[in-house]
């Protein structure tokens, strides 16, 4: 059994997707709804580092107190930003994908396929009636 941990909110259509297809490969992962459990301040800080992304690449605008807190300042120090992602978990961009193969911020969802050490079971089509996964379990050409 693949060890995969989801960072998930159930609200997010790009969350539920990403989900769908993990779940798709044949793999249950482990999902952490992060607005009801959020990460500690060690464990976001090495989900970012093994991301190989920013804290600021890492933060939600949308539906948050983004703009309120003035997180816009480009001056802020990682660590204030981090601060923020702990105060208001929100800000959390989603879903965070852990697996054997990387950790990677899935947006869009397709990009978990990277992810996945086995191949997709079968057809998948994404919430919006985008096709991802052909019959054969292949990802269609042009889904990123």
């Amino acid at each position: 059994m693949t060890d995969i941990v989801i960072y998930h909110n159930p609200d997010c259509g790009t969350s539920r997707n990403t989900l769908a297809m993990i779940r798709n490969s044949g793999i249950e992962p482990h999902v952490v709804e992060y607005l009801k459990t959020p990460p500690s301040r060690t464990m976001l800080e090495q989900l970012i580092e093994r991301a190989g992304i920013s804290p600021r690449a890492l933060l939600r605008q949308k539906g948050t107190p983004y703009a309120e807190l003035g997180l816009d300042d480009d001056s802020l120090a990682d660590t204030a930003l981090v601060d923020a992602m702990i105060t208001h978990p929100v800000l959390i961009n989603r879903p965070l994908v852990v697996s054997p193969l990387g950790v990677k911020l899935c947006r869009p969802s397709e990009a978990v396929l990277d992810l996945l050490p086995v191949q997709q079971r079968g057809a998948f089509t994404k919430e919006d009636g985008q096709k991802v996964v052909d019959a054969d379990g292949n990802r269609i050409d042009g889904a990123a």
